[in-house]
C-alpha cells in the first residue's frame, strides 16, 4: 500500500470513528415531542403554561433543595449537554492524543458553522474559546493603540474589561474616557448621548456592554455603534449576557468585535465561549496566544490555545440543539415574563426599590432590587438562610441591590417563595 493510500485509509477510518462517536452521543429526542407541540401553540398561551415549563425543568438536574436565582453568574447545562461532555471526556481518556486531535477535533468546523448560524454571521468570523473575558481581552490586547489614543467605556462595564483597558493605560499610555450611566433607563436618546458626547477626534474605540450584568439594563448598542462607525471609531461589544438570551443577529449590532460566554444563556458547558471579529478586522488584531501567522486574516489564529478541553467544546453542539428546539424568541419571552412576575409582586412592598426596567426593550431575565435601610448583603443572606433562595448581592458604582435571575427551569411557584421571602424581610422593620 502506497503512502498516499495509507493516508486516505486512515483518513476514512478516522471519519468513520468520529461518526460512530457522534452517533453515540446522548440526544434531546425525548424532548422533541414536547417542543414540537410547543411550536404549534400561540406564544402568549405558552408563556404562562406552567405545566409546559415544568416539563422543561425536567431537562435540567437542578437541586430541589435550593432555588437558584443567580443564573446571571453561570447557568446549569441541560442533562443532554452534561452527558455529552462526560462521554467526550471518557473518549478523550481512552487515548488522548488520538481521540482529541484526530477524532473530536473533526467536530470543530461543523460546530463553527452551527455557532455562526445562531449568531447570524459567517463561520469565518467565529472563534471558540473559554469565555467572554478571554474573547474581549484578545481584542483589547490585540489592537494597535498608541499613547494618547482615547477609548470610551462605561463605569458599569464588567470589572475584567475595565481592568484590561486600565492595563493598556499603564502599558501604552492610552486615555480612558469613562461614561457613568444613571440606570435603569428607558430613554434611548439619553443612553446614546452619554457615549456620543464622550467621542472626540482622538477616540479610537468604544466599549459597549449589550446587557449590563449588574441590573440587566439593555443598551441600544446598534444606535451607539452607528454613531461610532460614522466617526471611524471601532466598536467592541461585551455580549456575555445577551447571546442566546435575546433574539438578535450579531451583525445587526454594527459591532466590529463581539464576545460571549456560552455557559451563560446558551447553557453550554462551563468554560466555553465565542469570539466574533468582523472579517476585515481579523488581520489587524494580534492573537492573545501567539501562533506562526499573527497578522493572518484567518479567524482560527485566535484558537491557538495549546491543548484544550475538547470534551467541553464539542458538547456545545448539544446546547445549540436544545436552544433551537426551545426557540430563542420563546425563551426570551418567558425569561422576561418571569422577571416581571416577581417585580410586579414585590414592587409595592414597603421600602422596596426596583432597579431594572420592566419594558422588554430595556430588560429581560436579569432584575435588581433593594430595600431601603438594608444592605444588599443582608437581604441576600436572609433569603438564603430562611428561604433557601440563592441570589447575589451587588454593590458596584451607583448600582446597589440583589440581582435576581430566574431561568427557563424556574417555575412561578419557586418565584412565589422568593416573593414571600422579600415580604418577610420588609416586615422586620
Amino acid at each position: 500500500m502506497s503512502a498516499q493510500a495509507r493516508r486516505e485509509f486512515f483518513k476514512k477510518a478516522g471519519l468513520l470513528s468520529a461518526a460512530g462517536i457522534m452517533a453515540g452521543m446522548p440526544n434531546s429526542s425525548a424532548l422533541e415531542p414536547l417542543f414540537r407541540w410547543a411550536r404549534q401553540q400561540p406564544d402568549q398561551t405558552l408563556l404562562t403554561d406552567e405545566d409546559f415549563w415544568y416539563q422543561v425543568q425536567q431537562a435540567f438536574t437542578v437541586s430541589p433543595g435550593l432555588i437558584n436565582l443567580n443564573n446571571g453568574g453561570v447557568s446549569p447545562a441541560p442533562r443532554t449537554v452534561q452527558e455529552a461532555m462526560k462521554r467526550y471526556y471518557d473518549y478523550s481518556n481512552e487515548s488522548p492524543s488520538y481521540y482529541m486531535w484526530r477524532i473530536l477535533d473533526q467536530g470543530r468546523e461543523p460546530l463553527r458553522q452551527q455557532l455562526a448560524r445562531l449568531a447570524g454571521c459567517s463561520a469565518d468570523e467565529i472563534a471558540m474559546n473559554r469565555n467572554s473575558s478571554e474573547g474581549l481581552e484578545t481584542v483589547i490586547f490585540g489592537m494597535t493603540l498608541s499613547s494618547g489614543d482615547e477609548v470610551v467605556a462605561s463605569r458599569q462595564d464588567y470589572p475584567n474589561m475595565i481592568n484590561a483597558w486600565n492595563q493598556r493605560v499603564i502599558r501604552n499610555g492610552i486615555k480612558m474616557v469613562w461614561v457613568n450611566l444613571d440606570l435603569p433607563s428607558e430613554d434611548e436618546d439619553y443612553l446614546v448621548r452619554q457615549y456620543v458626547n464622550a467621542f472626540t477626534p482622538k477616540t479610537k474605540v468604544v466599549h459597549l456592554t449589550h446587557v449590563i450584568n449588574w441590573n440587566g439594563q439593555i443598551l441600544p448598542v446598534a444606535k451607539i455603534a452607528q454613531e461610532a462607525r460614522r466617526r471611524g471609531i471601532e466598536v467592541v461589544v461585551d455580549g456575555a449576557h445577551s447571546f442566546a438570551h435575546l433574539e438578535f443577529s450579531v451583525r445587526d449590532l454594527e459591532a466590529d468585535y463581539f464576545a460571549t460566554s456560552l455557559h451563560k444563556w446558551l447553557y453550554a458547558p462551563i468554560g466555553s465561549g465565542m469570539l466574533y471579529v468582523r472579517k476585515e478586522k481579523i488581520a489587524g488584531i494580534y492573537p492573545l496566544f501567539a501562533n506562526d501567522s499573527p497578522k493572518s486574516d484567518d479567524i482560527r489564529k485566535f484558537e491557538a490555545l495549546g491543548t484544550r478541553p475538547f470534551f467541553i467544546e464539542q458538547a456545545i453542539g448539544k446546547a445549540i440543539e436544545f436552544n433551537e428546539m426551545l426557540g430563542i424568541r420563546r425563551k426570551q419571552q418567558r425569561l422576561h415574563y418571569l422577571k416581571n412576575y416577581w417585580m410586579e409582586r414585590v414592587g409595592s412592598l414597603p421600602g422596596v426599590n426596583l432597579h431594572t426596567s420592566m419594558d422588554p426593550r430595556w430588560g429581560c431575565a436579569i432584575g435588581n432590587m433593594s430595600v431601603t435601610g438594608k444592605t444588599p448583603g443582608e437581604l441576600d443572606r436572609f433569603l438564603l438562610e430562611k428561604y433557601k433562595v440563592h441570589t447575589v448581592a451587588i454593590q458596584w458604582e451607583n448600582i446597589n441591590g440583589i440581582r435576581v435571575t430566574p431561568n427557563v427551569y424556574t417555575t412561578t411557584r419557586q418565584l412565589d417563595q422568593f416573593i414571600e421571602g422579600v415580604r418577610a424581610f420588609t416586615k422586620q422593620g
